[in-house]
Order: structure tokens, then sequence, then C-alpha cells
């Protein structure tokens, strides 16, 4: 099991005796549900199905997931893995954490097929859990280094939800603000309401207020009248996938935040683990964008809120442009504009 110190109160992601427990996200913020998993199969459904959501998190839960299929073949005479990796890594097409955390996990695999089954295994736990522990560690990194360009007595606005149940336990934009408002430099938190899932209205006020960190949840639409109102100094977003050029990808909304936020003279910031970087995509058109079922959008739990046969266009993320971008914050430091070179440049690190 992994033992470190979680900076929440909560435990969206857990391990221990080879089953992986999940909050489930579905039902915050008025029941608080655990699952317990013990197949990659289902470890893979729950990856789609939103049990678990967030970049880092997916890739976390991945990883435990790996784990838990090799265990399960522990009495067999070789590791038979590929179809649960294939499984997991369908799961969800957007996050790139994903898919970096399986290679992880694959690299192990090579590296120790020559070893027993328990020798495999062990190595392969040691991995999931070195990439669940060091997200925790990064996103503290992290949160330390956004508050400090963050000014006192500052307001700033965050959309989605990319706190500690999004990742390995502290969060990503969430972190940043965590840390912020440690330094009494925040007075105030916007977070938006984040359709179709709600992950603003339903977990990042359901974190921040269990943290006593003060949040006023604004409408979908509000967001512009309130920029306008010059209250905003800061709009702090995290990351699904960032292409070389600095390109991101994050969760439906952002790139609206984006341009309403350099029209109003906002700064705006992305978080996110060097493990979101895809240096393979050179710019966000490349970025492949999750369409989710068309319900999302025409039932709200399962009651009809659009006529009969309505069609629904269901775009998880947007792609939001460099020039938009003021700063992105990793774990390995500050990236400022022009991105590409400081990509590069700080990743080779």
């Amino acid at each position: 099991m992994l033992n470190t110190a979680y900076a929440s109160n909560f435990h969206a992601v857990t391990f221990s005796d080879f089953s992986l427990t999940l909050l489930d996200q579905r039902k915050l913020p008025h029941e608080e549900t655990y699952l317990t998993f013990t197949d990659a199969e289902s470890i893979a459904h729950a990856i789609t199905d939103m049990v678990v959501r967030g970049a880092p998190a997916i890739g976390i839960a991945a990883a435990y997931g790996v784990v838990i299929a090799a265990h399960s073949q522990r009495q067999q005479p070789k590791l038979q893995l590929d179809d649960a990796i294939e499984q997991l890594a369908n799961s969800r097409p957007t996050a790139i954490n994903l898919f970096w955390a399986l290679e992880k996990m694959q690299t192990v695999l090579n590296q120790y097929k020559n070893h027993s089954i328990d020798d495999q295994i062990t190595a392969l736990l040691t991995q999931a859990e070195h990439i669940h522990l060091q997200d925790i560690k990064d996103n503290q990194t992290m949160g330390t280094l956004g508050a400090s360009l963050i000014e006192n007595n500052s307001q700033v606005y965050t959309h989605c939800n990319a706190g500690a149940l999004a990742t390995g336990g502290y969060g990503t934009a969430l972190g940043v603000i965590r840390s912020a408002a440690r330094d009494e430099k925040i007075t105030q938190v916007f977070a938006g309401e984040t359709r179709p899932w709600l992950q603003g209205a339903r977990l990042t006020t359901w974190e921040l207020m269990r943290d006593n960190i003060d949040v006023t949840l604004v409408g979908e639409g509000g967001a512009g009248q309130l920029f306008r109102q010059g209250k905003v100094t800061w709009v702090i977003v995290g990351a699904d996938r960032i292409a070389a050029n600095g390109d991101v990808a994050n969760k439906i909304g952002t790139y609206n935040l984006a341009i309403l936020a350099r029209h109003h003279g906002i700064k705006f910031m992305v978080v996110a683990p060097s493990s979101t970087f895809d240096l393979n995509i050179q710019h966000g058109d490349d970025i492949p964008i999750e369409q989710r079922s068309e319900k999302e959008l025409t039932e709200l739990q399962g009651l009809p809120i659009a006529p009969k046969n309505c069609k629904a266009l269901n775009l998880s993320f947007d792609v939001t442009p460099n020039d938009l971008i003021d700063v992105i914050i990793c774990e390995k430091g500050i990236l400022k504009p022009p991105f590409n070179d400081h990509i590069k440049r700080l990743l080779s690190l």
C-alpha cells in the first residue's frame, strides 16, 4: 500500500492488497461513495464512465490496473498483459498522462521479462506507487511555483476540476490556488460550472469548501461579465495534453475563457506536470479531441432536457492556442513565451 502524506483530506485514488479504490466522482457532492476494483477491465470502464477523471488521476489508476492484471496471473508461467494494457489505453483518448503511465509500466515489463513472475509484479507495483507518489510531490512543487506569481489580494477564476480529485492528492490548478491561499494571497476563488458534467459546480467547490477556501460558483455564461467588472486577475486551469508549441487541450470551455481573459487584460495560467506534454505533437490541431455521448447534453441525470431526437455535439475538450497563454507551470519550472524553445529546453533537463 502506498504510504504517503496526502495534502488533501480525502483520497480519490488508493491502492491496497491488489485492489484499487476510487472515490466515485459521479456522486459528488451529495454522496462520498468509494468503489473497489479488482480487474483491469472494470478499471478501464471506471475511467470511461468518469468514476475517476482528471489526466494525472487517470494515469495513476491505469498504472494500478496493470499491477492488478499482473497479480491475477501470478500462477501463470508467463505474464500476458497486452489485452489489459490495450483496454486501459482505449478508455479515454485525449489525456496523454494515461498513455505516459502505461508506457512506464510497459518499460518495467520489458526490463523484468526474464525475471520471476513475483519479481515482475513487485517491479510493476513499485513503478505504479512511484507514479502516484511523484504526482503528489510534483503537484506541491507546481503549487509553490505558481503561487509565487500570484499577487497579494488576488481574485482568481478556475475551470473544471484540476484538484486533488483529478490527481494523486494535491492538484495542479487547485494546487496553485491551495498554495496561494495558504500564503494569504487569494481573497476569492471563482469556479465556473463546467458543463455538461459540472465538475466546477460539483467538485471544485466541494474541494475548496472542505479546505475553507472562499469559493463562489459562476454560471457557465457569466465569466465575461465577471471579467468585465475587473475583479479577476488570473485564470488558472489544468491541462489534459500540451503540444510541443504550448497549445493546450483542456476541458471544453477553456478556449472561451482564454479569449475573454485576453480581451479583459487578465493573465492566463496553465498548470500541468511534464507528463502532460506531448512533444510528438507539434501543435494543438493534431491533439485528438474526445467526443462523448449526445445524452450528456440532451439529458440531465437521465431526464430529457432537449427535444426528442435532438442532435448534439458533445466535445469534451478544446484547444487553447499558445498565444493566449501567459505562463505554463510544470514541476520543472515556469514556462513563458516563446513556448516552443522553452518547453524543449526545460523538459530535456
